[in-house]
């Protein structure tokens, strides 16, 4: 369904650009534009292409608002700041693709002479 209202959403946007741009300059844009009416003259008569570009602007208000509704509904109850903060799930640090390492995850400390010193303790590996 959502994608339904996505694609529906996507043809009013383009429907609506197109229908925009057919339309002729009422003028006063930086100065160019045509028409000898100023800027204090009455309201024009609407034609047929600006009562479509009212008819696709609510459609397109309408499907913006059931996209958000299908987003909150689809929202884990999380922020997306909560996602890339320092809340990110804590993850099992065994890693078992590399063999020979402990399942605690944690390592003895290199030593200078490279060879391991059974007494040191162990320090978290770093990933």
């Amino acid at each position: 369904m959502e994608n339904v209202v996505l694609i529906i959403h996507l043809l009013l946007a383009l429907s609506l650009i197109g229908v925009v741009l057919l339309q002729r300059s009422e003028g006063g844009g930086l100065g160019m534009g045509g028409g000898g009416s100023g800027a204090m003259a009455g309201r024009s008569a609407a034609t047929p292409l600006g009562k479509l570009t009212w008819v696709l602007a609510i459609a397109f208000i309408c499907t913006s608002l059931t996209l958000t509704i299908f987003a909150a509904a689809n929202a884990s109850g999380s922020s997306i700041m909560d996602r890339l903060g320092g809340s990110a799930p804590v993850e099992d640090s065994a890693d078992p693709a590399v063999p020979g390492l402990p399942a605690d995850g944690l390592l003895p400390p290199p030593s200078a002479s490279g060879s391991g010193d059974a007494d040191a303790p162990l320090v978290p590996r770093a990933d």
